[in-house]
């Protein structure tokens, strides 16, 4: 802009007013736009400030200038406009060019320069995209911006005029320039606590990822310093690591940190008033009732959706009806013949030598000219040749009717026009379309679609165009996707036969039979013919003629494709009506060299041009290489797509350069036309010296509402429309509402226009239905009666009648995006987008805009073509001014703009983008964008309001709570009863298991125990009752003697999974220690593993490691040492090779109240946390299970988990003791080198019961799912398995446990015998399904009154259901009731609450290094706060229901299922609702094919979904919007962040389940080495 640097404001009031009145002239017209850029400077440059001689380009973006010059509060500025003159020619579509938009849009963003967007730069993984060689060489020590902090400085020019405010403010994050390292992909920023003013370069202070500083000016209220996140040690790419080294051992207490949660959403006030949906449901919890199946789900979006209230001030039509408008009537001429053929056949007979057409070569001279004489008889040759010469006599292969395909490439009009005649002559119906280049053309489906509809079965071509189509290996033409089969006629005049004396053809009077199919692409792809009559032609032809006053003779240049549209109608017909004589100029000659047409119009002296804008500007930017065209000969320039709002410029700018060299203003006739209707309207050509038509200048904000508004307030958001002359001769016009019954428009409102004209088409081809809405609508008037009888055709453009009769077009019903209530064209946004500078980042004539419709409305997205030599911050700044200009101009948000790599695009066959197929790809995730912008924030105005949760008082009232007072059950349940069941077994006798194993090993001692298989299904080592009393009794006299241990102890256990390990633990039993099992470090991974286990060594003070030779060595090792302090291990016994000696004694504790061990586990939200396990509680667990799944000494059973915690290490270590069953023991580590091992060992071994963890399951599922039939060759059969329990502390996955189910069903595997178990922290094991009881039971729930804490039943299907399988029976001596966690007290029957538990097996407490009291009485030793308040119960931390069944248990009552929905620590508390991490995680696992595995968590109030890509890193940029559309669509969710990593980035832990709190600090920490990061602002 001329006023570089110059305060407009501060101008002098002339000054001011001088520079409005050259506005106004530049916006009429009166002035060019040179003209005005000189005045203005003229005007300007004494306020100009002198510093203002800088170089250009270091002036386009001064926050982005790299060095240490970049001041935070630089602002981009626009480019100035005197570079454009000097683009170069040819290669641009700049048909959406507009001087006076440009202006606007540089306006536009000018405003935001006091609000400039917070946008954090997506990170992108260098190799992913970019490979730049310069980048990598920056010497570390200087300050240009490499890549990574080149990230945070594209964010301190987007956020300086914040920052420029207040650069003293506590907030100001951002450090200045932090070298990223080359590797890490988002820039590390320091944070700076407390006063902003210091910039410190110190690492070591916490870093914290690119988010930090984003957040800090993004409006998001958080004026707390984000987390401060201790450093973590980098992990190994390849490893899925247990946990992260700096997990909190034990963190809030439940109960506050629940409250907390509830108060506040992530630490923003939630708002105080609750929507009144939610409050009635509040105030009526009733029983949830079954809704019935009714025969299609209701979508309930009225109940979710935030209804936007309308607004007062939106404008409003307030003119009188509209009157239909008449065309002037169509002349009667004496002479005019009654078809078209006739035509042809008089000029053949009588004007024989008279040239029809001329067609160019490739370099645009005239390369042959076919006579009417040759034009007829070469067609009435192949008129013959069709009826007589294809088949046999008796059969023909066409019939009069028939339909036929015309494939002719666009440079042979020639052979075109004579296959057009041939068939007219044969009353065969042509349907002329594109010449098929490859299997894959975009939108070839559609062709073959509209070849079916229209019943093709032959197809004719060029000799030349028949050896070009793509052929398959034997030579024939290639079947092309969708189409029906075709036979291939070349009609090269060599081929064809002279017709007999006695033949002549059939030419009727033109009557309502069709003539041609013309064929029309609509807004969603689906291509349809439109049928044309005989008599439509011949009345369209006399219509152009009067309309264009066309004589014959005349010399026409047509540049458009002659199959359809205005290039067919004038012409191939018209022109033949008349004897004119057309000069062809085909795309590929334009496209060499586009000043052809102009040079055809001054050598042929042309009286006729029909070209596009994209000619006029094409020839505008290459007229400097002809300086001697002359235009003068020209009576019309009729521009076909003038109907296009951004005509009005490429016109003016044409007319402006040209009119030098003869182009005469009136001759510039735009017209306006469809493929239904034809040509609408056209404008006459003016007498010289005429005044030209006026313009309206329409305000955008009245066009979106469908209101006509003149813009006089805003320049910047106004549309100059040019009109498209007067309605055709002999046609009736009005304009009715785009949607709903065809209602008359108002006179100053925009309507879709519908015409009344002989000349239109008249059906679509085949397609009956969709026929009658288009081509028989009869408009109603506003009292809703039918105006008369006559049918109108709706020709899709939308637009109004002006002053003195005169069309306007404003824009196409397949262009319409319908946002929120208000319509804005497609095209609009285009020339928007194309307006803002610098354009050097992407292809003008290659965007293309469309809208999805994601949450109940139409959102917009924008995907345009990159150039190659576009950087990453160029591209990013032009995309963030593109919304902002958007924005600004048209007031609606963009939902998603995306540039793509150069020439990835689909097109269409002329160069254009194919809209519908591109938006095919977006929705598929088939795009492959190299750039992604998503503003999901900006225009999704429709979410419901947050939840706010109601404070809980626990007094009297409490018990309405559940509405227990009806007398309806409460939810509570128990499995059987321990007491009543008579064991005569030796478990009587013997309160603790260390007497258990003495005993066996006395009375039974041959009896094998353990059995453990290696990878090859080898017994490795097995131990019988006295092997393994013996073992242990060594490893006690090894501690009693080495180790100096006193009763009572710690002592740690690290072994792999095997033998030794339970060996270890008897052996502390027997010495009176407390075992603490810990799984070994990753040998290959110690930095991540090692400090996990430093960890519960320091928490649990142990005295003692007990361990073998190669662990020991690995724990004093080099490497080790990288990570912990090795020095300070406490004394490590090998127990590989002990002699053999007996302890002095072995201990008994004094009461089974003492402790029998600790167990240790990390949490998934990484919290460590160890409970201490009674002898009692061994006891009473290991009776439990030997009755729930009937183990006896005769028993084997297999386990295929690991046995470092939880329910998997008291099967492994101390159910088989207890029960005396054999337990078949597989390390999960052994499936990675023999997947088959577990499933063949229970065939070999004939297990009816097994024991896996989900991991294992999963391996099985993924790796094994194809290979069933050679699993079957080599004889496994499972029918044999009776119970195949997965031992896990979460919702039952019943996806996976079905897919195993399905997958070996094949290998005699029952449905019935998958199921889960269920256990917590406070009790390892409640609920197991066993053989007794009936089969898991599975229910629907309703997702959206999960997130209200409710549970709704619904039936299978409906939509937002969620299966829930109940989580296997509960174990005798286990009650669970179900709790309300805020007031204690108990639930009602299906109703969600805190699953609380009492049993003999419960754990003693938490063992913790500081005795956090209240948190044991809390959790451990808590009591209802009305009802049963004698009991104590241990909160699980689980939220679920009971629900009584119609299923009988064995005792025959009515079996209480419980179902676990999630653990309350994880749950993410979002816009007032509790959402559970796996069901965002399901959704966005199915959004994409490439998408192996997905996490979710939240940070200030974001949400970050980290997404593993399976597939190519080129598919990295096509998951964000899917993951943004699917979080949305089914959880009413705005995704924050989209982070895309590589598979085996999400650490998952021994049990399958995900560590989502270690890959947030990994996140944090920027430790992820993510493809690419998307922040959705």
């Amino acid at each position: 802009m001329a006023d570089r640097g110059v305060d407009l404001v501060a101008l002098s009031k002339e000054v001011r007013e001088q520079l409005a009145e050259l506005e106004l002239e530049l916006s009429e017209g009166d002035i060019t736009q040179k003209g005005y850029e000189k005045k203005r400077a003229k005007l300007l440059t004494p306020f100009v400030p002198q510093t203002q001689n800088m170089d250009v380009s270091i002036q386009l973006t001064p926050g982005l200038s790299s060095g240490p010059t970049s001041t935070p509060n630089a602002v981009p500025v626009a480019a100035p406009r005197q570079h454009r003159a000097h683009r170069s020619g040819g290669t641009r579509d700049d048909r959406y060019r507009s001087d006076i938009h440009t202006e606007a849009v540089q306006a536009a963003l000018a405003r935001h320069k006091e609000e400039k967007m917070a946008l954090p730069m997506p990170t992108k993984r260098r190799s992913a995209f970019v490979q730049s060689p310069a980048e990598n060489c920056t010497p570390p020590d200087t300050s240009s911006a490499s890549e990574d902090e080149g990230s945070l400085r594209r964010r301190q020019a987007a956020i300086s005029a914040m920052l420029a405010q207040n650069l003293q403010s506590p907030e100001y994050w951002i450090n200045r320039s932090v070298q990223g390292s080359s590797t890490s992909s988002s820039a590390s920023s320091t944070l700076s606590h407390g006063d902003g003013k210091t910039h410190n370069h110190n690492h070591s202070q916490g870093q914290t990822s690119v988010l930090a500083d984003v957040l800090a000016h993004t409006r998001i209220e958080s004026s707390s310093v984000p987390p401060d996140v201790t450093s973590t040690v980098p992990q190994d790419r390849n490893s899925r690591v247990d946990l992260p080294p700096n997990i909190a051992v034990k963190g809030m207490t439940r109960g506050q940190s629940r409250s907390s949660m509830m108060d506040t959403a992530g630490g923003v006030p939630a708002h105080s008033r609750v929507s009144t949906k939610i409050q009635q449901l509040l105030n009526t919890l009733k029983r949830p009732k079954r809704p019935p199946l009714s025969e299609f789900f209701q979508d309930d979006s009225e109940e979710i959706v935030e209804v936007p209230q309308p607004d007062p001030n939106t404008p409003r039509p307030e003119g009188r009806q509209i009157i239909p408008v008449k065309g002037e009537p169509l002349g009667v001429v004496s002479n005019w013949p009654p078809a078209l053929q006739a035509a042809l056949a008089r000029w053949g007979a009588t004007q024989a030598k008279s040239p029809a057409l001329t067609a160019l070569d490739i370099t645009g001279k005239p390369l042959y000219t076919l006579t009417y004489g040759k034009l007829w008889s070469r067609s009435l040759k192949l008129a013959y040749t069709l009826l007589n010469k294809l088949g046999t006599k008796n059969e023909p292969v066409l019939k009069p009717g028939d339909r036929v395909a015309l494939v002719y490439p666009n440079s042979d009009p020639g052979m075109f026009w004579v296959a057009f005649y041939g068939c007219l002559l044969a009353e065969v119906i042509p349907v002329p379309i594109e010449v098929p280049l490859s299997r894959k053309d975009a939108g070839s489906q559609q062709i073959g679609f509209l070849l079916g509809s229209c019943g093709v079965g032959l197809a004719l071509t060029s000799e030349v165009c028949l050896k070009g189509l793509p052929k398959t290996q034997n030579g024939e033409i290639m079947q092309f996707k969708g189409w029906p089969r075709l036979k291939w006629v070349v009609t090269d005049t060599k081929y064809l036969t002279k017709p007999s004396k006695d033949w002549q053809p059939h030419i009727p009077t033109a009557n309502t039979d069709t003539a041609y199919i013309e064929y029309k692409a609509s807004k969603e792809g689906t291509v349809m013919g439109v049928a044309v009559s005989k008599i439509s032609i011949l009345t369209h032809c006399q219509a152009l003629t009067q309309a264009c006053n066309y004589c014959e003779g005349e010399t026409l240049v047509n540049v458009l494709d002659f199959k359809k549209d205005s290039g067919l109608w004038h012409g191939v017909l018209t022109s033949v009506m008349n004897r004119i004589h057309t000069i062809s100029v085909p795309y590929s000659v334009m496209k060499a060299c586009p000043l052809s047409w102009v040079q055809r119009v001054h050598v042929h002296k042309a009286r006729v041009a029909l070209v596009k804008c994209r000619d006029l500007h094409w020839a505008m930017m290459a007229h400097r290489d002809q300086k001697d065209a002359n235009l003068s000969s020209l009576r019309m320039l009729i521009v076909a797509d003038g109907a296009n709002p951004w005509s009005v410029s490429s016109c003016d700018a044409f007319l402006n350069v040209f009119q030098s060299h003869g182009l005469k203003p009136e001759m510039i006739c735009p017209c306006a036309s469809s493929p239904e209707a034809m040509t609408v309207a056209i404008r006459r050509p003016g007498a010289q010296g005429t005044p030209l038509p006026a313009r309206a200048i329409l305000s955008m904000a009245g066009l979106s509402h469908g209101v006509i508004r003149v813009n006089t307030e805003d320049k910047n958001s106004a549309l100059t429309v040019q009109d498209v002359g007067h309605v055709m001769p002999g046609a009736l016009m009005c304009t009715v509402k785009p949607d709903g019954p065809p209602m008359l428009c108002k006179t100053d409102e925009i309507g879709e226009i519908v015409l009344n004209s002989r000349a239109g088409g008249t059906m679509y081809y085949g397609l009956p239905g969709v026929t009658k809405n288009t081509f028989e609508v009869i408009p109603v008037n506003s009292g809703g009666t039918p105006i008369g009888d006559v049918p109108f055709t709706r020709t899709g453009l939308l637009g109004f009648v002006g002053p003195g009769s005169l069309v306007f077009v404003v824009g196409k019903i397949e262009g319409l995006l319908s946002v929120s209530g208000r319509r804005h064209n497609a095209d609009d946004l285009v020339a928007t987008a194309l307006a803002v500078e610098p354009v050097k980042t992407v292809y003008r004539g290659r965007i293309a805009v469309f809208s999805v419709t994601v949450f109940y409305d139409e959102r917009i997205v924008i995907v345009a073509e990159q150039r190659p030599d576009a950087n990453e911050e160029d591209s990013f700044q032009w995309m963030s001014r593109v919304l902002q200009a958007i924005d600004s101009i048209h007031q609606v948000g963009l939902y998603c703009l995306a540039l793509v790599p150069a020439n990835t695009l689909p097109k269409t066959p002329l160069g254009g983008i194919h809209v519908s197929e591109t938006k095919q790809h977006f929705l598929e995730g088939s795009l492959h964008p190299c750039n992604i912008l998503m503003c999901p924030h900006t225009c999704v105005t429709n979410l419901p309001k947050p939840r706010q949760k109601q404070p809980v008082g626990v007094g009297p009232a409490s018990i309405m709570v559940g509405n227990l007072v009806a007398g309806k059950r409460i939810a509570q349940a128990s499995g059987r009863d321990l007491g009543l069941i008579d064991d005569q077994e030796q478990s009587r006798k013997h309160q603790f298991l260390s007497e258990a194993l003495q005993w066996r090993a006395q009375t039974d001692p041959d009896h094998v125990l353990y059995m453990l298989l290696n990878a090859k299904g080898v017994a490795v080592s097995t131990a019988t009752c006295s092997q393994l009393h013996k073992r242990a009794e060594k490893i006690t006299a090894a501690l009693l003697e080495r180790g100096g241990i006193n009763t009572g102890d710690n002592v740690v256990l690290l072994y792999p999974p095997g033998i030794d390990l339970i060996a270890s633990f008897y052996g502390c039993l027997y010495a009176g220690c407390i075992p603490v099992t810990v799984r070994p470090p990753h040998p290959q991974n110690l930095a991540a593993t090692l400090p996990t286990v430093r960890m519960i060594i320091d928490v649990s003070k142990a005295a003692c490691i007990l361990t073998t030779q190669t662990l020991m060595k690995i724990l004093r090792s080099k490497e080790a040492a990288a990570s912990v302090n090795v020095k300070t291990w406490p004394s490590i016994i090998d127990t590989d090779d002990l002699p053999r000696k007996r302890p002095s004694h072995i201990y008994k504790p004094p009461t089974a109240e003492m402790l029998a061990y600790l167990d240790f586990s990390v949490s998934t939200t990484g919290m460590l946390t160890g409970v201490k396990i009674s002898h009692s509680a061994v006891n009473a667990l290991c009776r439990s299970i030997k009755l729930q799944c009937e183990l006896y000494s005769s028993r084997q059973i297999a386990i295929c988990m690991d046995p470092y915690c939880g329910l998997g290490f008291v099967l492994w270590c101390m159910s088989s003791v207890y029960s005396g069953h054999q337990s078949i023991l597989i390390p999960p580590m052994e499936l990675e080198t023999s997947l088959p091992l577990w499933l063949s060992t229970l065939s070999q071994y004939k297990i009816r019961d097994t024991f896996c963890s989900y991991s294992v399951m999963e391996l099985c599922t993924k790796g094994l799912g194809t290979q069933t039939e050679a699993l079957k060759a080599r004889g496994v059969n499972l029918s044999c398995v009776r119970s195949c329990v997965v031992i896990a502390e979460e919702r039952p996955r019943l996806a996976l446990t079905q897919s195993f189910s399905k997958l070996f069903k094949d290998l005699g595997l029952s449905p019935r015998a998958v199921s889960t178990a269920f256990g917590a922290r406070v009790n390892l094991a409640i609920c197991l399904q066993g053989t007794a009881g009936p089969d898991p039971s599975t229910v629907y729930v309703d997702m959206k009154s999960l997130r209200h804490d409710r549970v709704r039943l619904v039936e299978r299907g409906a939509p937002q259901s969620l299966p829930l399988m109940e989580s296997g029976t509960i174990l005798p001596g286990v009650r669970v009731i179900i709790v309300n966690p805020e007031t204690r007290g108990p639930l009602g029957d299906s109703h969600l609450g805190e699953i609380w538990v009492s049993s003999p097996h419960n754990a003693s407490g938490y063992y913790t290094i500081y005795g956090e009291e209240s948190l044991q009485a809390d959790h451990f030793n808590t009591r209802l706060s009305f009802g049963d308040t004698e009991t104590l119960w241990a909160r699980t931390g689980y939220l679920g229901f009971v629900r009584r069944t119609e299923l009988l248990d064995a005792s025959g009552d009515r079996h209480d299922a419980l179902f676990v929905v999630g653990s309350l620590d994880e749950t993410l508390e979002l816009r007032g609702l509790r959402y559970h991490p796996i069901d965002i995680e399901t959704s966005v696992s199915r959004a994409h094919r490439s998408i192996a595995e997905s996490a979710v968590f939240t940070w200030t109030n974001l949400l970050v979904v980290v997404v593993e890509l399976s597939g190519s890193e080129q598919e990295a940029l096509d998951l964000v919007p899917l993951v943004t559309n699917v979080v949305l669509k089914e959880h009413h969710l705005i995704v924050g962040v989209v982070v895309i990593v590589d598979p085996g980035v999400i650490p998952i832990n021994s049990r399958g389940e995900k560590q989502r709190m270690h890959l947030r600090d990994s996140f944090l920490a920027d430790q992820l080495d993510p493809i690419y990061v998307a922040y959705n602002m």
